[in-house]
């Protein structure tokens, strides 16, 4: 079942960093900023993660939870988290059950090769679990600030 924008989100559950068990009810009453991407320790992957720790404070301020999710293992998520000093919990997908049922899971074509991979995603899920923004396909560069806006946008619609 995939989310739908102004729906509420499909129960699921997984895994993070942390013991920390994502579900959409487990966070219910804050807004959720779930964001896929490709994997830990690559150049795009490092420069979103420390944009996203750069702002938490903002995010939290806002009332949102800032997860990461790609296909990598606790133990590479672990590391990841402790050398970017990361405040925030990674999803560790490696079943791709969070990936298939947003839709993130793309063909790519990487050094001549056909791939699977994660196209780098971003969803903003309100207080009462309903999905309200989606990102596909984006570039790193601003977009945080973007979801920041969208954030704080959401905040004052609640207010």
């Amino acid at each position: 079942m995939t989310p739908a924008l102004n729906k509420p989100l499909p129960d699921i559950e997984a895994l993070a960093t942390g013991g920390v068990k994502f579900t959409p009810s487990a966070f219910h009453g804050r807004a959720v900023v779930l964001y896929f991407y490709p994997k830990d320790n690559t150049p795009g992957c490092t420069t979103e993660a420390m944009q996203f720790r750069d702002h938490h404070k903002e995010f939290v301020k806002a009332g949102a939870v800032v997860l990461g999710v790609s296909r990598d293992n606790m133990v590479s998520h672990e590391k990841f988290k402790e050398n970017l000093e990361l405040p925030f919990e990674l999803i560790a997908d490696t079943e791709e059950k969070l990936c298939h049922m947003f839709g993130v899971v793309k063909n790519k074509i990487m050094y001549g090769k056909k791939v699977k991979g994660i196209e780098r995603s971003t969803f903003l899920i309100d207080a009462q679990g309903i999905l309200r923004e989606e990102w596909r396909g984006i570039k790193v560069a601003g977009h945080v600030d973007e979801v920041l806006a969208a954030v704080k946008a959401l905040q004052k619609e609640a207010a």
